[in-house]
């Protein structure tokens, strides 16, 4: 059993509940570091991109001739050697970042991570985390109440349109549903406010028991 702070937004009322996840006993670091890692590297661009010779522009002519001119020997101006020449060795935007690890060890990720933030006391339970229209103000009132400073992640059992329109204009806040919820963006914002039932829901994916 895992002890909670709750939060009740009809009421502003905080309260704590107990929950029954087996997340093991220890945070694994190294599996979490590799997870990061993956999730960071996917999330390249590679767009940056130098030019050789053969796409700079310019003429090819040869700026002087070979012998008796006291200067040093240039074949053209796109060398890599002049002042706006091409590029050696230079990045390219050919590179693919992207590589996945094994889906077992995502999970065993995500449950580290979820196990670090209840140790840490940073994850808070939200009733009646719902909004009839998309407000602002309703959203940075639920903020307010949980007293979160920093960054925060909103945690939704499903895809619930008018609480992801009321939240995504906060700097410092994400959201996102508890299907989508991994191991990176946890580690990535200091709170974790979970809509009630979320944890089910990662629960069903963990493999592990329901909120009691």
């Amino acid at each position: 059993m895992t002890t909670v702070s709750t939060y009740d937004v009809a009421s502003n009322k905080t309260g704590e509940k107990e929950i029954s996840l087996d997340l093991g006993d220890q945070v694994l670091y190294r599996t979490l570091k590799d997870a990061v890692v993956m999730y960071q590297s996917n999330r390249r661009q590679g767009d940056a991109h130098t030019k050789n010779r053969t796409e700079l522009a310019g003429h090819t002519k040869k700026p002087w001739k070979q012998k008796k001119t006291g200067r040093a020997r240039a074949g053209d101006r796109r060398s890599p050697l002049w002042v706006g020449g091409a590029t050696t060795f230079g990045p390219r935007n050919k590179r693919n970042w992207y590589y996945s690890l094994p889906k077992k060890q995502r999970l065993v990720a995500l449950r580290s991570a979820l196990l670090g933030k209840l140790q840490d006391s940073e994850v808070r339970i939200a009733s009646g985390l719902s909004f009839e229209a998309p407000s602002s103000k309703a959203a940075r009132a639920v903020i307010a109440g949980c007293g979160f400073e920093g960054s925060l992640l909103v945690v939704t059992a499903d895809q619930n349109e008018n609480v992801w329109k009321s939240f995504r204009n906060f700097p410092k806040v994400s959201i996102c549903t508890a299907a989508e919820l991994n191991a990176h963006s946890l580690l990535a914002h200091k709170w974790v406010l979970a809509e009630e039932g979320a944890l089910d829901v990662v629960a069903g994916r963990l493999g592990n028991s329901k909120e009691s």
